[in-house]
């Protein structure tokens, strides 16, 4: 295929993908006022159709070799597929009745999207960076991607009783009866296997990867972890009665996590700023533990002055004056706690960036003292290799005066004094 050609049916992809998403936000319009659909959820999955398509689009059409470009727009259209079909059967069957078409046959292609999405999403992690398996080893995972997605379809597909997820109150006219058994296996047995797996091969590049690549799988292992937060917050949300704030927040830092991945693939993959990813974990490492930190001390000495002047005063109501006195000690340890902060941090995950340091500081003490220039000519190679770690040093001395210019200068100098 020609770069031409790949670019042309790239964004072909990526318009359709818009398209689709464009007629999901008409119809989520159309369906305001109904009271049982997941509104702010839609609002926020079109987005990450839109984030999908762009990126994969213009890795596809900048690394046509590469598949993962190809996954991600594929993944746009089936997402902007699911959106659309979705949102297509609510209207038609829940928020005004008959009023269009095709509103089953709408709901049950949305039904069985699901796997579809989840063989994507593993396969382009499983092919990231390079567009191939990590090794010989784990093309049994690609097959069992494969059969995941042909089995989950199935299931979904006749899966009997009501859908999932907002389409819950329609039921699904071609349901066999059994058939919800092997739905459960499918969604919470094989898809946490296959995305836990996936994971495991991220790993086993980034102990295996130098360079470049290594720097790429830093990118996606950043973007996950933002993820692997966010799924922790859903599941809170899900699992205790959480109030109407924090649901909407965590489904917003789910979707806006999710839209991460994506984003750093294509970073990894184009190598754009591909080398800052070291100092955006350097930064999320201090500031994260840093907000942890003072947030806690914050919340924990309004508490605990609140006790103190309730005791020496007896009353009951909430006093100001422990919210200032918090908020003036947060402000007077922000600093002295950012410092030992970020040296905990160098120290431990960033120790030749600590070494370095204390390297130059050491050269900077024998500096003073040194007269041999040999001696600190080895000792300067010896700082940078030990800091900088390039692959050859070399050393450049600019050479002195011949004797024969320097004894003219000094009688010159000596006569005209």
């Amino acid at each position: 295929m020609s770069a031409r050609t790949a670019a042309r049916l790239a964004w072909s992809l990526w318009a359709l993908s818009v398209a689709l998403t464009g007629l999901s936000l008409l119809l989520l319009v159309l369906i305001l006022r109904y009271p049982n659909s997941y509104i702010f959820d839609w609002w926020l999955g079109n987005a990450l159709v839109v984030v999908d398509a762009t990126v994969g689009a213009i890795v596809a059409s900048r690394r046509p070799e590469n598949p993962v470009g190809w996954l991600l727009c594929l993944s746009g259209v089936v997402v902007g597929t699911s959106s659309f079909t979705s949102q297509y059967a609510i209207y038609t069957l829940l928020a005004r009745p008959g009023s269009l078409p095709a509103g089953e046959a709408s709901a049950w292609v949305a039904a069985w999207m699901l796997p579809i999405m989840i063989g994507l999403q593993v396969s382009y992690i499983l092919l990231f960076p390079t567009g191939r398996l990590p090794g010989r080893r784990w093309r049994w995972l690609a097959w069992l991607t494969v059969v995941f997605v042909l089995v989950g379809m199935l299931t979904f597909a006749f899966s009997p009783g009501a859908y999932q997820g907002s389409l819950g109150p329609i039921k699904n006219p071609l349901g066999i009866e059994g058939f919800d058994i092997f739905y459960q296996a499918v969604l919470y047995t094989m898809a946490p296997l296959l995305f836990g797996t996936a994971a495991l091969s991220v790993y086993v590049r980034l102990r295996q990867a130098r360079g470049v690549e290594r720097q790429q799988i830093k990118w996606f292992a950043y973007a996950a972890a933002i993820y692997a937060v966010s799924i922790v917050l859903n599941v809170i949300n899900l699992a205790i009665d959480a109030p109407l704030w924090f649901e909407r927040g965590s489904t917003a830092i789910f979707t806006v996590a999710g839209m991460t991945i994506p984003i750093s693939i294509g970073i990894a993959i184009l190598s754009y700023r591909l080398y800052d990813i070291d100092r955006i974990i350097n930064r999320t490492l201090v500031y994260g533990s840093l907000t942890v930190t003072l947030v806690s001390l914050y919340f924990g000495g309004i508490v605990l002055l609140q006790r103190v002047f309730d005791l020496l005063t007896g009353a009951g109501e909430k006093s100001t004056l422990a919210v200032v006195a918090s908020t003036l000690v947060i402000a007077a340890l922000f600093n002295p706690l950012r410092r030992r902060v970020q040296g905990f941090v160098d120290r431990r995950f960033y120790r030749y960036k600590y070494d370095a340091a204390k390297t130059l500081e050491a050269f900077g003490s024998r500096l003073r003292d040194e007269t041999d220039l040999e001696a600190l000519s080895n000792d300067l190679v010896g700082v940078v290799r030990g800091t900088m770690q390039p692959e050859h040093v070399t050393l450049w001395l600019r050479p002195d005066p011949e004797p024969e210019a320097k004894n003219a200068a000094l009688r010159q100098f000596g006569h005209e004094e």
